[in-house]
């Protein structure tokens, strides 16, 4: 994702302050609030976000939204101000504390990261409330979800049709909150307001709609939302419903918005809903916001991991594996992402990398090893190894998700054959039973017995050594905090053949490797890197020939240097095509 820097426009601003200029340019968005994550600042570490209460209404035909947030916090240490992250783009037309209206002059919002002197301290262990009232046209992202903001759409029968994707960008887009992974607040009441018949399907609980006057308000409750999974979607939405009876002995309801005239590709995708939970119940655990709903919308982005409303926007794609995997990636951020939360950026594998091994995971579930191969050998060669998965500082989410600058797709392909290799180092048991409590918080998840929790990837190995019984640091450093994958060494020395491992900055690395001679597989342990089996003359040999370790393969590199230029040579032709069309006009 590419971050610009936009200067201020003081003309707009000045337009932009009166109540009539839905007209005027819109300041700039800048470079502070298209970023997200980071370093926390020591005034919003000192939060606890207890409550917002979000009214928003959507003004189609401006591009325009009008917004009042009530924001309630817990000082964890004694506060003179507040520091928000919000877009500077908006007019505050009101700001109050505790019910005391402020003066202008008590906030400041330069550059997207609001301050705001209390008119009072508020001591450790007081809240403090913040009403925020404002308007304005926020971002318009260009290519939704990779860049963040507002979609303006029409749906194919001529109504608007409206969503919003900030993972990118940060929830600062369209509401003042806390930009970081940290920041969830613990419930979230949404008020959305929209020209009716249109729908507005939201995060959380539906607790009812009113009409009056040609607009439609919908409300709804959600606890603990990521910051940037809540989520606007308004649009001309028919809705599918039915109950899902767990494993677990209880129900609850499974809701799907669909654009209105597309009704039969609806029910096929809808169809695949239970199977999908059967899927997760099953190998994860529970369904963690059973208590609200498990819902998707359909959207004119391809998708996002909104809590409890997950964005779809695969346009009802058949692929060769037998459900849609853009579907069933974004929801297993329900608990890779949603219940399970990264501690920085930094840990997004956690995120993605369970996210994106779920797919091959669930071929296999469905139709054993081989879809389940196939699917990581496409992530193998989709890999890039440039930089580290995990760098070990508090990152921005652009520095993790750009793989100029950071590791990219790895965060998901890289990430999702290291889950494979760990799972074929220790074994099905310890694996999931590593996952339920990295999720969970404990190995014996049932519904009502756990919470929403934050993890980091240090956290992550502890768990791996506890349930092990051994020190796997040694699998983790060379596969997260490394770029480049561990090499095998093949040698022969008369009837033997010798495996060295080399792994990136002579690092410890002793995974055992497979070795099928003839007929028969030998299991090397390489406790100190290094392994040795008789061969003879006997063919074939195959070193690991279940493909269970990540490790460098010389053929796969030689055909991504020639994929790259056959793809840069049809780019090229490509540019020069429109190139010359368009000076033959």
């Amino acid at each position: 994702m590419s971050f610009r820097i936009f200067a201020a426009c003081a003309a707009s601003l000045l337009a932009l302050s009166t109540a009539t200029s839905w007209a005027a340019e819109p300041l700039k968005t800048s470079e502070l609030s298209l970023q997200t994550g980071g370093p926390m600042p020591a005034e919003q570490q000192a939060l606890g976000f207890e409550h917002a209460d979000l009214k928003f209404k959507i003004l189609p035909d401006k591009k325009a939204i009008e917004g009042e947030a009530t924001l309630t916090f817990t000082a964890k240490a004694p506060l003179d101000k507040l520091v928000l992250d919000f877009d500077r783009v908006f007019t505050i037309r009101k700001l109050t504390i505790d019910g005391k209206a402020l003066k202008p002059a008590a906030w400041t919002n330069p550059e997207g990261r609001m301050t705001i002197t209390l008119p009072h301290e508020v001591a450790k262990g007081r809240s403090v409330t913040a009403v925020i009232t404002y308007d304005g046209v926020p971002l318009e992202a260009k290519r939704a979800p990779w860049d963040g903001g507002f979609v303006w759409s029409k749906a194919p029968t001529g109504e608007p049709w409206i969503a919003t994707a900030v993972q990118g960008d940060g929830c600062d887009i369209f509401w003042p909150c806390i930009d970081y992974p940290t920041g969830e607040p613990k419930l979230v009441d949404l008020h959305i307001t929209v020209p009716a018949p249109l729908v507005a399907p939201a995060n959380g609980v539906f607790k009812g709609m009113t009409e009056k006057d040609g607009w439609r308000t919908y409300n709804w409750r959600a606890k603990n939302p990521n910051t940037y999974a809540i989520a606007l979607d308004v649009g001309p939405y028919e809705e599918l419903t039915a109950p899902y009876k767990s494993r677990f002995g209880d129900s609850f309801p499974m809701s799907f918005w669909y654009l209105k005239g597309s009704a039969d590709k609806a029910k096929g995708l809808f169809a695949e809903f239970a199977p999908m939970l059967d899927f997760y119940e099953q190998m994860i655990g529970p369904y963690p916001f059973r208590d609200e709903k498990m819902g998707v919308v359909e959207t004119p982005h391809l998708g996002m991991e909104h809590q409890t409303i997950n964005a779809y926007g695969n346009k009802y794609k058949k692929e060769v594996y037998g459900f849609d995997w853009l579907l069933q990636h974004e929801f297993a951020h329900e608990w890779f992402g949603n219940q399970l939360t990264n501690s920085d950026n930094d840990d997004m594998w956690l995120h993605e990398g369970y996210g994106t091994y779920m797919q091959p995971l669930m071929s296999q579930w469905l139709h054993g090893d081989m879809e389940y191969m196939a699917r990581l050998n496409q992530m193998r060669v989709d890999t890039k190894n440039r930089f580290p998965i995990v760098s070990g500082k508090p990152l921005r989410e652009d520095e993790v998700y750009n793989g100029e600058r950071g590791p990219g797709n790895d965060i998901y392909y890289k990430a999702a054959n290291v889950l494979h290799t760990l799972r074929a180092l220790i074994g099905d048991e310890a694996f999931f039973k590593i996952t339920r409590i990295a999720v969970y918080g404990r190995d014996d998840p049932k519904p009502g017995n756990f919470t929403p929790r934050y993890l980091g990837t240090r956290d992550y190995i502890k768990i791996v050594n506890q349930v092990t019984g051994k020190d796997y640091g040694w699998f983790f450093d060379v596969y997260l905090y490394e770029a480049a994958p561990p090499e095998l060494i093949e040698t022969r020395e008369g009837d033997d053949l010798m495996l060295t491992w080399k792994a990136p900055n002579g690092k410890p690395f002793p995974m055992p490797v497979d070795v099928k001679v003839g007929d028969r597989i030998v299991t090397l342990p390489m406790a100190d890197g290094k392994g040795r089996v008789s061969v003879g003359d006997t063919v074939p040999v195959i070193v690991d020939p279940g493909s269970k370790v990540l490790r460098r393969q010389p053929y796969l590199e030689a055909y991504q240097v020639w994929k790259k230029a056959q793809d840069d040579a049809a780019k090229a032709e490509a540019e020069a095509k429109k190139k010359a069309e368009a000076g033959n006009k």
